[in-house]
């Protein structure tokens, strides 16, 4: 073991590496798909892009016969609009569980972390806009002695 004669030889000695930033690079199946699990309330969406003319199916219907109202569709939409990506890509979708918007916010989180599998680039402004991060609000359980979560039995003095 060597002495040392001065602090800087010590700092000089102990400097750590700086931490390198985690490089994320492609996953893409066989079929040069790229899938990821997105989730909201009780909704769960399995999603597989691939390139394509930007057909969306869900659960084996288009999305215009899934989700119906215009803000849910809008909603799917968020993270190709933010990439630059609509129209470049065929989405395939199926969802189960929650509601229809549950389901289009579990669709929407299962895109944006597709998009970054098959581009990882795209991760900065995805992740800038909140698309890749889980919304982890569910619904309150019920406790005993309430007639919901918090609220009480209608109090009655006769």
């Amino acid at each position: 073991m060597a002495t040392l004669q001065s602090l800087a030889e010590l700092g000089q000695q102990a400097q750590p590496a700086a931490p390198e930033a985690p490089k994320h690079e492609r996953k893409v199946d066989a079929q040069g798909r790229a899938y990821a699990t997105g989730k909201r309330k009780d909704a769960v969406a399995r999603v597989w892009i691939k390139p394509g003319p930007g057909k969306i199916v869900v659960n084996d219907k288009p999305l215009e016969q899934y989700f119906a109202r215009p803000v849910l569709r809008m909603i799917l939409q968020q993270p190709l609009h933010v990439a630059n990506r609509h129209g470049q890509f065929d989405i395939t979708v199926t969802v189960t569980g929650g509601g229809l918007s549950g389901q289009a916010g579990a669709v929407r989180h299962g895109i944006a972390k597709a998009l970054t599998h098959y581009e990882p680039e795209l991760r900065g402004p995805l992740k800038k806009e909140g698309f890749l991060t889980r919304d982890a609000r569910v619904v309150e359980r019920k406790k005993y002695g309430k007639r919901k979560a918090r609220r009480s039995f209608q109090f009655s003095k006769r």
